[in-house]
């Protein structure tokens, strides 16, 4: 036998060591004082925190529906500012429009053949341009509308009484907007 197994032979019997779990007031090496909360204590305080809970939840969701109508209401504006735009450009060509028409007519008058040709063809590229901006002529035929018409006189006539009888200035819409109502004339009742 070696001298190591007669020690462990003949050494004083030991006791095992049981681990009989956490021992209270120690964590690890340090000391955690013990609890003394009851029961209901622990109940009031999981509801006190599930309660704020609910409430930064309900805070999250209100600021997050905030947000999203920022966004929505920035992008309305947006689209509203250029559109605004676009419309101050196109209610200032309108004259220029307006002018070459005239030209147009008074080319035509004076049978100067080329004059005409490239003033048409500036005032259709113009109107193309602008129709694909949005820009239509308002409809002058027919019953007189008040919502797109304005009426600088009214004469009597033999057709039927409200009617346009007579365009005066073009009026133009960009969509569903009126820029500038069409100028007419409309029929009154006849004389006699």
């Amino acid at each position: 036998m070696t001298d190591a197994s007669k020690r462990q032979i003949g050494s004083p019997a030991q006791p095992p060591v049981r681990d009989s779990g956490p021992v209270e007031g120690v964590r690890g090496n340090r000391e955690v004082p013990p609890t003394s909360a009851t029961p209901s204590q622990e109940s009031l305080d999981i509801e006190a925190l599930q309660a704020e809970r609910d409430q930064l939840f309900d805070r999250l969701q209100r600021l997050a529906a905030e947000f999203d109508n920022f966004r929505k209401r920035t992008a309305r504006e947006q689209a509203a500012l250029s559109e605004r735009a676009g419309e101050r450009l196109v209610k200032e060509l309108i004259p220029i429009l307006d002018d070459l028409g005239r030209a147009l007519e008074a080319a035509a008058e004076h049978q100067e053949a080329k004059l005409e040709d490239g003033v048409r063809l500036v005032h259709r590229s113009l109107s193309e341009l602008l129709a694909r901006q949005g820009l239509s002529e308002i409809e002058t035929d027919g019953q007189f509308d008040p919502h797109v018409h304005e009426a600088l006189l009214s004469q009597p006539s033999d057709e039927e009484e409200g009617s346009v009888i007579e365009v005066v200035q073009k009026g133009y819409k960009l969509g569903d907007k009126v820029l500038r109502p069409a100028r007419v004339v409309v029929a009154g009742p006849p004389e006699g």
